[in-house]
């Protein structure tokens, strides 16, 4: 008898018996298996869930499943039988049918673990399972080889002491208890006195002790001098790079935060550990004067909000009296035309963008340039800025490797730009009006050479020769460098950023920032590190109102005195190590690390940035996904003719202005909770939160990502998505198989959606409030409610942050108002319950900018009978609406 198993692949099946039933079953649970969950401590009880999955080419059987937990009491363990859900009576969650998951039969099962019945804060648990009361038991374990779950009952108490959270504390450190502006967390500050720096750096490696009784660690480390990754272990603390931020998850529920802070007093300080998993506070002094080393500890009830207390305290470090130069206080003040600036902003960050590198390669010049635009063209792919990546620039040292080669003049380089740099931008222009900002690539220090000292620039400032160290890059050799000096920096940036105005250049991307840190002398670290952040402040606040992406700048004085501060505009920051398109391992890491590294920029005055990649890429998906979900600017490096249009269409969308925009949600995107500490290497699927909108008006919204080389099944409990409240309902809709959840709330017996992805797969899962109306059609007939969702444009991945807001309302007459302004053209879906019910000719009426729309532009989805399409795009062309001056239109849909 020839069959599939779970996944489809065929096996001979001679018989049926229970055992084959199991060996081809499949079990999810909730809380996880080989994870660690912590429960509220204002919550009673855990609430398990759980999904057992059986091949519809055996019988449907009556499956049993029961929790072993050692809750008890006396701490033994002990079995609780799970109770299955009627399906018939209270219906099943959404198990969303993505490429590749088998037809099953699918049995849900619910039990709840008392705190009050629990011995101590901790409980392991476990599941056995069956295919009917006669047949034999099989443990999750062997059939997953995942060990047991773990539940922490969270403690009601927040320590008062930091040394009570440590044993081997250090008495060196100064520690002062702070009022935290975040509640439910304590907060301190740990100084020590460093000793003043002469020619060379002076160095500390100081204990502070061993954190107690905690579970796991997640740390932020420096894989290498310009890049955050996040790393994460259990039980011993040990990192082997230098650490800015540790996380440590205690028995307790509880979490505690320790934050090294750099960019005071000339003094950079780390993380460290000393192999026995005590934490050391590594320090370097570069000024003249003793300072302080300066770290900040929190204990909270869960990672954000002991992070944010962190954080918080930080930023009034760095913005205190005195922290800005005189001359960036002065650009800061200067007049802005800000009608002006917001909408040069608004084109800068959610522009559809185009950059040269991966996709025109190294060997750059104007005419690649202008192929690729036209290209684009031809494909309807309108983008709105355009960065001319390295290798434009005027440099020495022809044919030698780019650590060789020196920046000689502001001119681009007359081999690839023969007319000079503003010939080639007024031809980008005037070809393609479209673009609204173009951006070229410079380095930090000119190039990553440094300056050539025969060139026009070294000619023109004051030079210095100073000393570049390897850092941990091996790659790159040390050197000796010709920079400009940092006396001179700021009138070289003037000139230059003036220089590049006048070629029609209007933001650039700066880049090995990073190069500051390498600097070897203390006397050099002291007066470049913070002239240099200043001086390109400054020119790019003057001359491009902050247009400007910074690149390779992830070192912690960089991080602490130029992105942490609030009181300039945000910046737009790269957020990771680099797109590698030929490194097919390097693109889940790529996302994960992104994920795991916001949990920190999302603190910072910036715009975090994933990232450019290509479109037309085993991953493409898989990134375009991800920079979605980001909160970041989206911006793709096709080789010319090589353009998913289809993908680019799911990521963006045109505006009435026919501008291209990317529907960025207002949150930046970052690792959800229950996922901090779990590690890169850990069979877990990567869920990426963030929210779009008002407070609970908004939808919250998950990027989920298969990093692992194995299909993975999973729940995605509604308590993960971000900024819901309790007390609503909402729905949640799939983006890959536009499927749509029954209405649900936090309080349901079974509040979440079944998922499994393929390696190399995601989804974008979206929720949406339901708001429920009471109403008639007449004053006869008694009211009805009726559940009204507005959905966003359909077919995009993050369509719900195309709204820019929704009003519902009953008038007079008792007809429904819908009221939805949206960013950009597309298919606007609205969920109505009971719409089959309806006609669209007779009970609805939708207008424009006061005009009916055609009736042929508006239907019922196929995949769902409750949800009414609105082609907004069709309708706007077809009537030939024109918005003035408008970047949004208003849909008013009207229902008796």
């Amino acid at each position: 008898m020839p069959t599939n198993d779970l996944n489809g692949l065929p096996f001979q099946l001679k018989f049926v018996r229970a055992a084959q039933m199991i060996m081809f079953s499949n079990v999810v649970c909730w809380p996880p298996f080989g994870q660690t969950t912590v429960i509220p401590h204002g919550q009673a009880e855990a609430k398990f869930c759980v999904l057992i999955e059986s091949s519809i080419s055996f019988p449907e059987q009556g499956w049993e499943a029961v929790l072993w937990h050692n809750g008890s009491e006396d701490g033994t363990w002990v079995a609780l039988p799970l109770g299955e859900i009627d399906q018939n009576l209270e219906g099943a969650p959404l198990a969303i049918t993505s490429q590749g998951r088998p037809k099953v039969y699918r049995r849900y099962f619910t039990g709840e673990v008392s705190r009050s019945n629990a011995k101590s804060t901790s409980v392991e648990f476990t599941l056995k399972f069956r295919t009917n009361a006669s047949a034999a038991w099989k443990w999750v374990n062997d059939q997953s080889n995942l060990s047991n779950g773990e539940l922490f009952f969270q403690s009601n108490h927040l320590p008062t002491a930091l040394h009570d959270c440590f044993s081997n504390f250090s008495s060196t450190f100064d520690v002062q208890p702070l009022k935290s502006e975040v509640s439910d967390t304590s907060l301190w500050s740990l100084t020590l006195t460093m000793p003043a720096a002469g020619k060379e750096s002076v160095f500390s490696n100081e204990p502070l002790g061993t954190p107690l009784d905690f579970t796991r660690w997640f740390a932020l480390i420096r894989i290498w001098s310009p890049w955050l990754a996040p790393r994460h272990g259990k039980a011993k603390f040990e990192v082997n790079e230098d650490a800015i931020l540790c996380s440590f998850l205690r028995r307790d529920g509880l979490h505690l935060v320790l934050l090294a802070v750099s960019g005071l007093e000339d003094i950079l300080t780390v993380f460290k550990h000393n192999g026995e998993g005590a934490i050391l506070v590594s320090s370097r002094n570069d000024g003249t004067n003793a300072g302080k080393a300066q770290v900040i500890a929190a204990v909270g009830r869960s990672f954000e909000t002991a992070n944010a207390a962190c954080m918080y305290q930080a930023r009034k470090l760095v913005s205190g009296p005195g922290s800005l130069s005189k001359g960036l206080q002065e650009a800061l003040d200067e007049p802005v035309d800000e009608e002006a600036r917001t909408r040069w902003m608004e084109n800068w960050y959610d522009g559809l963008t185009y950059c040269t590198w991966n996709g025109l390669g190294q060997d750059l010049n104007e005419q690649k340039i202008y192929n690729a635009l036209d290209t684009l063209d031809k494909n309807n792919i309108k983008i709105t800025n355009l960065i001319i990546d390295d290798n434009w620039q005027s440099l020495d040292n022809p044919g030698k490797g780019q650590f060789e080669r020196r920046w000689t003049d502001f001119e681009a380089n007359k081999e690839g730009f023969p007319n000079g740099l503003a010939y080639t931008i007024t031809t980008i222009r005037d070809n393609h009006p479209s673009i609204q900002h173009v951006a070229v690539w410079h380095a930090i220090l000119g190039y990553w050479g440094g300056v050539s000292p025969d060139g026009n620039i070294a000619k023109k400032y004051k030079t210095k020769v100073v000393s570049r160290s390897q850092g941990h890059e091996t790659f790159m050799p040390p050197a000796i460098i010709t920079v400009v000096d940092a006396d001179d920096a700021q009138r070289m940036y003037n000139d230059f950023y003036q220089f590049l105005m006048s070629c029609r250049i209007d933001s650039v991307k700066t880049d090995a920032q990073f190069f500051l840190d390498l600097l070897e002398d203390a006397e050099d670290r002291r007066r470049f590190i913070g002239a240099y952040q200043d001086a390109w402040t400054i020119s790019s606040l003057r001359y491009f109102s902050v247009k400007a992406i910074s690149c390779m700048s992830q070192t912690p004085q960089i991080l602490f005195h130029t992105q942490l501060p609030t009181n300039k505009p945000r910046l737009m920051v790269r957020n990771s190590d680099d797109f590698f398109p030929e490194i097919p391992t390097s693109h889940p890491w790529h996302i994960f690390m992104n994920a795991y590294n916001s949990l920190f920029t999302q603190h910072l005055n910036i715009l975090p940035d994933w990232d450019m990649f290509q479109t037309s890429h085993e991953y493409s998906s898989f990134h375009a996904a991800g920079r979605c979900v980001s909160g970041g600017p989206i911006y793709f490096t096709d080789e010319p003719g090589k353009h998913d249009v289809d993908l680019i269409f799911q990521m963006s969308g045109e505006n009435v202005q026919g501008k291209t925009v990317i529907l960025r949600p207002s949150n930046i995107g970052k690792t959800i909770a229950s996922g901090v500490y779990t590690a890169y290497e850990e069979e877990r699927l990567l869920k990426v939160g963030t929210y779009h909108g008002s407070k609970g008006t908004g939808s919250g919204i998950l990027g989920i990502f298969n990093v692992v080389q194995k299909p993975i099944s999973d729940f995605v409990m509604l308590t993960e998505f971000p900024g819901l409240e309790d007390g609503m309902e909402y729905l949640v809709r799939a983006h890959t198989t536009g499927e749509i959840s029954k209405p649900m709330s936090m309080t349901d017996k079974f509040p979440c959606v079944s998922l499994e992805l393929q390696t190399k797969s995601w989804e974008i899962l979206s929720t949406f409030p339901i708001h429920t109306i009471s109403m008639r059609s007449s004053e006869e007939l008694k009211p009805q409610d009726v559940k009204v969702s507005v959905l966003g444009l359909l077919g995009k991945m993050t369509g719900a942050a195309a709204i820019l807001g929704s009003e519902l309302t009953i008038e007079k007459k008792g007809r429904l108002h819908v009221s939805t302004r949206l960013k950009a053209l597309g298919v606007l879906g609205i969920y109505i319950s009971g719409l089959p019910s309806r006609s669209i000719k007779d009970d609805f009426l939708i207008t424009i900018l006061g005009s009916t729309i055609p009736v042929h532009t508006v239907s019922v989805s196929k995949i769902s009978e409750n949800i009414l399409e609105v082609d907004v795009e069709r309708a706007w062309k077809e009537m030939g609406l024109y918005s003035g001056w408008q970047n949004e239109v208003a849909v008013e849909i009207f229902m008796s």
